[in-house]
């Protein structure tokens, strides 16, 4: 995640006149399972989308595969090692953005330390309790709806 990064992005930052939206193309995001809670980030005031939640991502680099784009951001965000398990959906914001969720894991002891430029909160939360949050991005929102209705298939781990 990066300030000019808007995979995670709902709505277009106000642009300075005269100058375009720094928007992506297409991004990841990490959906990590313990138990029955999710881990969420908020992000920093810093970057795009500020003080919002949402699964931790980012923008995809050139010359990078999703699985690659996924292990450079969440050490770059979280500070951790994960190992993406497996694509288990794809959206397109309403931006235009392509997003591939991957569930991944995290080593159940693994020290989780946010970069604070990029990220002011990490939680686990259940279901419910995320979509509570007012402050959820809403492509968030519809992947945790399209879970809960069957459509998309998490493996919970014990």
């Amino acid at each position: 995640m990066r300030d000019t990064d808007n995979t995670h992005q709902d709505t277009p930052r106000a642009a300075s006149p005269g100058s375009a939206l720094p928007i992506r193309k297409h991004g990841v995001v990490a959906v990590i399972v313990r138990g029955d809670r999710l881990l969420l980030i908020r992000r920093s005031h810093q970057v795009s989308a500020p003080g919002k939640f949402c699964f931790p991502g980012g923008a995809i680099e050139k010359g990078e595969t999703e699985e690659e784009a996924v292990v450079r951001e969440l050490r770059e965000e979280l500070g951790v090692c994960v190992q993406p398990v497996r694509r288990i959906w794809e959206s397109r914001t309403e931006w235009g953005v392509h997003l591939s969720w991957w569930q991944s894991r995290l080593a159940e002891d693994a020290p989780i330390v946010p970069n604070a430029a990029e990220v002011s909160h990490i939680g686990w939360y259940t279901i419910p309790e995320i979509l509570g949050l007012s402050d959820l991005l809403s492509s968030n929102r519809e992947f945790l709806r399209k879970v809960l209705a069957g459509e998309i298939q998490l493996d919970w781990e014990p």
